[in-house]
C-alpha cells in the first residue's frame, strides 16, 4: 500500500471527513484491521481565506506548493488537496513535486461519465462556481454541460459554506436553502449535482435532494485509496 499525502485545513472540518472517508474505504477494500497509510499537512485556514478574498492566488499557490513538498519529503507517494476551491492553484502544486497529484475534479468527472450524466449542476464556493479552473476542466476533459445557480443563489451557497459549514455549524434552515436551489437546477435540466465543496457533504445527504449527488470529497478519497492499493 502506497502512502497518501493530504494537504488539509481548508477547512479542518472537511479534512476530518477526508481522514474518515479514506480509512473507511481502505477497510472496505482490505478488511480486517486495515486502514490507509497517510500523511497530512494542515495549513491555517484564516490567512488562506483572507488571501482568497484578496485574490492573491500566486501567494496561495506558493503556500500550498510548499505543503505538497513537505508531504513528498515525508514519504507521500501521491498528493491530494482536500478542498475544491484551492485547485485554482493546482499547477503550482504539480510543478513543486515529482509524485502524482490527484485532481479532485477527475474522479467526479469519471463517475459522472460512467453514470451517463451529461448535464450536471455544480454547488461550491463562488470561486469554484464562477471561475474557469473547475468548470473548464469538467467541460474540456469530460464533456460535461455544467449548470450553476443564479447570482443570488450562488451568494447563499457561498455564505453558508464559509459562515456555517467551515465552523461545523449545521443548520436545518440552510439545508432547506440548498434543497430549494437543487430543485431549481433540476427544473433547468440538471441530471445530477456535484457537491463541489468538501464541506457540503456535511449538510446535504442523498435523501435531501431530488437529484443524484456526486460528493467530490468522497470520490476523491476513494480514488486515492484505490490508487494506493492498486499501484505497484
Amino acid at each position: 500500500m502506497k502512502t497518501i499525502g493530504i494537504i488539509g485545513g481548508m477547512s479542518w472540518e472537511s479534512s476530518a471527513a477526508y481522514y474518515r472517508l479514506i480509512n473507511q474505504h481502505a477497510k472496505s477494500r482490505l478488511g480486517g484491521h486495515h486502514n490507509a497509510r497517510s500523511l497530512m499537512v494542515t495549513v491555517d485556514f484564516a490567512p488562506i481565506e483572507a488571501a482568497q478574498r484578496a485574490g492573491d492566488w500566486d501567494g496561495l499557490g506558493y503556500q500550498l506548493a510548499a505543503a505538497a513538498s513537505q508531504l513528498e519529503r515525508g514519504g507521500a507517494h501521491i498528493v491530494l488537496l482536500a478542498t475544491n476551491t484551492m485547485h485554482r492553484v493546482h499547477e503550482a502544486i504539480e510543478k513543486a513535486i515529482a509524485v502524482p497529484f490527484l485532481h479532485i475534479a477527475d474522479p467526479t468527472g469519471t463517475a459522472l461519465q460512467v453514470a451517463g450524466v451529461e448535464k450536471v449542476a455544480l454547488l461550491g464556493t463562488r470561486y469554484t462556481m464562477e471561475q474557469d479552473f473547475y468548470i473548464g476542466r469538467l467541460q474540456n476533459k469530460f464533456g460535461l454541460d455544467v449548470l450553476v445557480p443564479d447570482e443570488a443563489q450562488r451568494g447563499d451557497v457561498h455564505r453558508i459554506i464559509y459562515d456555517e459549514l467551515c465552523h461545523g455549524d449545521i443548520r436545518a434552515a440552510s439545508r432547506d436553502v440548498y434543497r430549494g436551489i437543487i430543485d431549481v437546477l433540476a427544473a433547468r435540466g440538471a441530471q445530477a449535482v456535484i457537491l463541489g465543496c468538501t464541506e457540503i457533504g456535511l449538510l446535504i445527504q442523498p435523501e435531501d435532494a431530488v437529484l443524484p449527488l456526486f460528493d467530490t470529497a468522497a470520490l476523491h478519497a476513494q480514488a486515492a485509496v484505490d490508487w494506493s492499493i492498486d499501484t505497484k
